[in-house]
């Protein structure tokens, strides 16, 4: 990999990764998660350091923090650079940060080059990427989109307190939710490390993103009756925790057959229970299942949604207990990079002598989200064994420059039309 002469500050990119990572929380590293004084912190970090570089910034009515710098030519739109900062419990420290800092730092050599471009250049710290405390992920990106629905608002977190309350809190305004979406938006380019193995197994520096799967998150919830767990007998129990063990290994099995039939990529996971009242001497009388579901093609997605409605009834009442509800936390249909885009990051990141390759993202973004109001397109870096949301998630400077490289020379080629989305 070409590094020397790379149009942008590896040093000072890598600076800022790191200092950015030891803003977390301290027993748990690293983790920033949305709406907490952690992530408020790293926030005003990141706010400091776009006024640094000169960038003008604001909180958009979701919540999400923009830096601009503006264009030379009035109303020729804006182009963007952005992710998240937000992470999952005990993450990384390159999911989505890298991103955010990859589009500060194409700013900041732009700006030091002399580089005036026709569009406004926006670097975007979309807010919650990352599936919240409210059971809802890329809650900046669909207020962007448009697709923040007043129902996802009123979802309950900790302590009874509502989504709508919380973008509050960040600095946003539900009230006035119609004002974050936009319809000015040239091109949308997202960096993120691959999450996969793919690119350090291949020697490759950059994947270009072509698809971002689907993502759908089902809420099951799964009633029996909570009892004294010393004195009721087995054949009288209605154990909830039981029924969605077997719930759970039931999903597994039905996602496991739909991966090899040969219709895309498809995993799907339940990562999250909630057991009430989560006692030790207490059957569990109440359990609720966050399901996450990602399909490369939409009818596969139904297919699957339609299975769990249709078959996971029966194996929770087998265990005594009632199937109470199977709600649509959210269901965002694959999205796919616009070609044009692709075809100026290829371009990049041949004219800098970096190796590259088409990619399908099992992970979602907030590309995703982004590709329902304006062109899209999203580079790939390597990261170490394919790891992340996990600590141990790593990538090396040079990787991460050569992706804000290929996005530097991307914007370039937008600014001036030699890339058309």
């Amino acid at each position: 990999m070409r590094t020397s002469n790379l149009p942008i500050n590896q040093d000072r990119l890598w600076d800022d990764l790191m200092v950015l990572a030891e803003i977390t929380e301290k027993d748990k590293p690293y983790t920033r998660r949305s709406f907490t004084p952690t992530f408020l912190q790293g926030r005003d970090w990141l706010k400091a350091r776009f006024e640094a570089a000169g960038l003008d910034t604001r909180i958009d009515a979701g919540g999400n923090l923009i830096g601009r710098r503006a264009g030379a030519k009035r109303g020729a739109g804006a182009i963007v650079v952005g992710s998240h900062s937000d992470t999952v419990p005990s993450g990384g420290r390159f999911d989505g940060a890298a991103g955010v800092l990859a589009g500060l730092e194409v700013a900041r050599a732009l700006q030091e080059a002399g580089h005036d471009l026709d569009h406004d250049l926006e670097i975007i710290d979309c807010l919650a990427e990352e599936v919240s405390a409210f059971g809802i992920s890329c809650v900046g990106s669909r207020a962007i989109a448009g697709i923040l629905t007043e129902e996802m608002l009123a979802y309950e977190g900790p302590g009874g307190e509502r989504l709508a309350q919380a973008i509050a809190r960040m600095g946003g305004d539900p009230q006035r939710l119609s004002e974050a979406k936009r319809s000015d938006i040239t091109a949308f380019l997202e960096l993120h490390i691959e999450q996969g193995p793919v690119l350090e197994a291949e020697h490759i520096d950059v994947g270009i993103v072509e698809t971002i799967a689907g993502i759908t998150r089902l809420e099951v919830t799964i009633t029996g009756r909570a009892d004294h767990a010393g004195t009721t007998p087995f054949n009288l129990r209605r154990d909830a925790l039981v029924a969605a063990a077997r719930a759970i290994l039931a999903i597994q099995a039905i996602a496991r057959e739909m991966a090899e039939t040969g219709e895309g990529y498809f995993v799907a996971t339940t990562g999250e229970i909630h057991a009430e009242p989560n006692a030790a001497n207490v059957v569990p009388g109440r359990v609720r299942l966050i399901l996450d579901a990602r399909a490369e093609r939409h009818p596969t997605m139904q297919r699957f949604v339609s299975r769990i409605k249709g078959e996971i009834p029966a194996v929770v009442a087998a265990s005594g207990a009632e199937l109470s509800s199977i709600a649509t936390l959210s269901d965002a249909a694959p999205a796919h990079g616009d070609s044009g885009l692709c075809a100026a990051l290829i371009d990049a990141a041949e004219k800098l002598g970096l190796t590259h390759r088409r990619m399908t993202s099992g992970a979602g973004h907030d590309a995703a989200h982004f590709s329902r109001i304006a062109p899209v397109a999203m580079v790939f870096t390597p990261c170490r064994d394919g790891r992340s949301h996990c600590p141990e998630e790593w990538a090396e400077p040079g990787e991460i420059a050569a992706g804000a490289a290929t996005i530097l020379r991307a914007v370039l080629a937008i600014d001036r039309h030699e890339a058309t989305p």
